[in-house]
């Protein structure tokens, strides 16, 4: 057998006026790349052990232009701030195919540049080139996996921080600047993190992402899931659960990845459910539990799918007496008392309501509940939610809280909105926020198992059905609109 290859053969850079070659060229240098790895890794677990450490690198795409865009556009992306360098690493071209190839041709049109295409200098970490059912480490001794971090790249934290999306990074002299919010060891660090989370492969999530607080909420969408796939005329094409259990349309043929789904023994943290649509224009929803801690992990990684908007749905305390149980509060501003995006975001920062997403929650209320517009402040209060970190603030001696939360002119409180905000619009993904009051601690009205049980039996189906209305709005009105110039820096990187 031949020794061992360090390196994969060299592929020289390119240049390419068509968008659709240059992906191709992305893609066939990933493939390659990532071959290496795993043929050097197979090698490796069968017992060779190459005489240096073996590496491969992502690809890159560069363009290089003397001028700010030519091309007159409605879109706040798609164009560098002015004359300049600009380059980002990529992966998973299979996965990003469509969402490279938007980018790539709006370059192309607003700048007629050449777009160039090569191998980085970025190290693929071992674990990233693993496909998402081989597992061929776990059968190496500790000796064996001890000397395999000698050998192989592994993944460097250093290369995936977020200062870019933070507005915080700073290019060293003569380095090219940033055409996307993510390197690609940074997106490949959330996919891995999103099969840990959500128990789902990345490519089940869709371009719709509703989050919620408690579990009703999705054992409701389970239901109505399963219920899209019993109808033959559903506009949805599958629907995915924890373990990549995948239902398919009645009269449509399962695929051959179906059969490697499996209900897992436990649940995953924050478990994923996928109601899937051509062109990933679905709805994933996820249950991200009960704390900021988690809202925000998740959100870190699902926002490197570049989503077109996620909403929050999930139960708050109403804080004015004249609430009532059920009721809905619509969030145009947040108090942000959760803590855990203070170093990212600083306090100071506000989150501004975006109007298409709160236009189309205020429709969906009305088209649910059929209510009339006029009449929908009966049900719904517009107003400030404040987010905590701390479950148990109506104890804090004092009650300083409650003075802060009335200073605010809070309406409503959770542990969660203003985290999904606060990610939104760090990471420039559209966002909004539909609560539904389940208890009023400040007036007595706190959470009794027959008080609990009639409001969810009353609430949840219709609190679900007004969240998914919202994206059925949201689609129809062109997702472009959506990516609006509130969530632009000053000098803002051209991908979406």
């Amino acid at each position: 057998m031949a020794p061992m290859p360090l390196t994969p053969d060299f592929i020289a850079p390119s240049r390419h006026s068509d968008p659709a070659a240059a992906l191709a060229q992305i893609q066939h240098i990933y493939q390659q790349q990532v071959a290496h790895l795993r043929l050097a890794m197979q090698r490796f677990v069968a017992g060779e052990t190459p005489s240096q450490p073996v590496r491969a690198c992502y690809p890159f795409v560069r363009v290089h232009t003397h001028t700010v865009a030519r091309a007159p556009s409605r879109l706040a992306y798609g164009f560098v701030e002015g004359p300049g360098h600009y380059e980002t690493t990529l992966t998973r071209p299979d996965l990003f195919a469509s969402y490279y190839l938007e980018q790539l041709s709006l370059l192309r049109a607003n700048h007629g540049v050449d777009l160039e295409v090569g191998t980085s200098a970025q190290p693929i970490p071992i674990h990233f080139s693993f496909s998402e059912h081989d597992h061929v480490e776990g059968q190496l001794s500790p000796e064996r996996r001890q000397l395999m971090r000698d050998l192989f790249d592994l993944p460097d934290l250093a290369a995936m921080d977020d200062g870019i999306a933070n507005g915080t990074w700073q290019p060293h002299p003569g380095e090219a600047l940033p055409l996307s919010l993510f390197t690609a060891p940074r997106v490949d660090y959330s996919l891995h993190r999103l099969r840990h989370y959500s128990g789902t492969q990345p490519e089940w999530f869709q371009n719709f992402v509703l989050f919620t607080n408690y579990q009703f909420y999705i054992d409701e969408f389970v239901r109505l899931g399963r219920e899209e796939m019993a109808n033959p005329a559903s506009e949805y094409t599958a629907f995915v659960e924890p373990g990549n259990v995948v239902t398919r349309r009645v009269g449509l043929p399962a695929e051959a990845a179906d059969a490697l789904g499996a209900a897992p023994a436990r649940l995953p943290q924050m478990p994923g459910y996928h109601l899937v649509r051509p062109g990933h224009a679905g709805i994933t929803m996820v249950n991200i539990g009960v704390g900021p801690a988690n809202a925000k992990t998740i959100t870190d990684h699902i926002a490197v799918l570049r989503p077109h908007a996620w909403l929050m749905l999930g139960h708050c305390a109403g804080l004015r007496h004249t609430q009532q149980l059920g009721d809905y509060v619509l969030a145009h501003a947040y108090v942000r008392e959760d803590h855990v995006l203070d170093e990212e975001l600083p306090l100071w920062v506000p989150l501004p309501a975006l109007a298409e997403i709160q236009v189309a929650l205020e429709q969906a209320v009305a088209d649910v509940s059929q209510v009339a517009p006029e009449q929908l402040k009966r049900i719904m209060r517009t107003g400030t939610v404040a987010s905590t970190d701390n479950r148990n603030w109506e104890l804090l001696q004092g009650n300083l809280p409650q003075r802060r939360f009335s200073q605010s002119r809070a309406v409503a409180l959770d542990m969660e909105s203003a985290t999904i905000a606060a990610n939104g619009f760090r990471f420039r993904v559209p966002y909004g926020t539909l609560l539904c009051v389940s208890d009023k601690p400040l007036h007595g009205e706190i959470k009794l198992p027959g008080m609990a049980d009639q409001f969810y039996r009353d609430r949840v189906d219709q609190h679900l059905r007004i969240g998914m209305r919202a994206i059925d709005i949201l689609r129809a009105g062109g997702v472009d609109r959506l990516h609006s110039r509130k969530l632009r820096s000053f000098a803002e990187v051209a991908f979406q």
